[in-house]
């Protein structure tokens, strides 16, 4: 289960070169391979301080952190829901995404002409918001049309699906994402199903001067992105994206001296991960041995056969019970004998939600 998130937004406000920092840095890891599954598309590992102490205790011959996929989605014009420009591609690639990430500038650089011929975050993040919104409305109506009839006579479970969209298409016609509205858990199967665009979860990177990245507070079109980011339920962090592309080159004891220069301790690149992580719910679990330590993604409420089928279905379908040790406590004792010795090691059944930093020895039989 990797996070894949598909980066957005207008020409001249950074996505590119956001882009070309995350693919740099990681072709740049040392334990996982760099790949690109498309021109477009790079896998970056997870930051994970937790996985290289593991990694240290058992000292295996494979540490393998869990990876996150990103893609550059193609650029947006307006009346993209229409299939202006590059449209249709945008839109479809968006879908195939688990949250969006849109990169909004909010820096003043009077060298890099802007598309609206100046700065203003808002403007610049409803312009891409109406076209996802006009691409779902479109989807929406047509639905309705088609089920229109069905929901009079009452057949099947059209006239709560007709409810639904219903809701969901006035909502859209007042400019509001589908995110925004609450949904029970049953209906809420009805909306997934459709994979609507202003369902996805959204994070807003504002793209600000490098004077800013210690502390964005200051700067004024950061805040007026990072409240509306509130008001709409939407996450928000800062990144300079020409410091990030200028760190993904460096080694490490050099990346660490660029950014105390900077009065930051870690790359953007690891808050934008980790952000988007919470965003989408997500957590990890881990693996040990001295084969192989290796960070596993979840999300958060899956229970441990769930968890084991991320590994493999057969450890899903013939799961048994899970030995399990959370990382604080094995930390706290030192080793995983003494973790055991202490009580600390739990035989979790069928019904254990796994939390985030378990660490897990699947029994299953197929």
């Amino acid at each position: 289960m990797a996070l894949t998130a598909g980066i957005v937004g207008l020409p001249n406000v950074g996505k590119s070169t956001l882009f070309n920092a995350i693919t740099k840095a990681g072709a740049l890891a040392a334990n996982y391979p760099f790949a690109t599954i498309e021109p477009n598309v790079g896998m970056v590992e997870v930051p994970d301080e937790r996985l290289w102490v593991l990694s240290k205790m058992y000292n295996p011959k494979k540490t393998i952190p869990a990876v996150c996929e990103f893609t550059d989605i193609a650029g947006l014009v307006k009346g993209a829901s229409k299939g202006e420009g590059l449209g249709n591609q945008f839109l479809g690639n968006i879908r195939n995404c688990n949250a969006i990430v849109e990169v909004v500038r909010c820096f003043e650089d009077g060298n890099v002409t802007h598309v609206e011929g100046g700065v203003d975050p808002i403007r610049d993040v409803e312009i891409i918001n109406i076209e996802l919104i006009l691409s779902d409305l479109a989807q929406v109506e047509t639905r309705i049309q088609k089920i229109a009839k069905k929901a009079q006579s009452k057949v099947d479970d059209a006239q709560k699906e007709y409810e639904i969209l219903t809701r969901i298409k006035e909502a859209l016609e007042n400019e509001k994402a589908i995110r925004e509205l609450d949904f029970s858990e049953e209906d809420k199967k009805y909306v997934d199903a459709y994979n609507f665009l202003t369902a996805k979860p959204i994070l807003y990177v504002g793209n600000v001067h490098e004077d800013y990245i210690a502390d964005a507070s200051d700067d004024v079109n950061f805040n007026k992105l990072k409240e509306y980011a509130t008001r709409t339920g939407a996450g928000c962090i800062a990144i300079s994206a020409e410091i990030e592309s200028q760190l993904a080159v460096l080694d490490e004891e050099d990346k660490k001296a660029f950014l105390a220069d900077y009065g930051v301790e870690e790359p953007g690149l690891n808050k934008l991960i980790r952000a988007t992580y919470d965003l989408l719910g997500y957590a990890t679990f881990f693996t040990t041995g001295t084969d192989e330590c290796r960070a596993w993604t979840f999300k958060k409420g899956m229970y441990a056969p769930e968890c084991a089928g991320v590994i493999h279905t057969d450890f899903q379908k013939g799961f048994i019970r899970a030995e399990t040790v959370s990382y604080d406590d094995l930390i706290k004792s030192g080793s995983a004998l003494k973790a055991k010795e202490a009580g600390l090691v739990r035989q979790e059944g069928k019904d254990y939600i796994v939390q985030d930093g378990d660490i897990m020895l699947f029994k299953f039989n197929v």
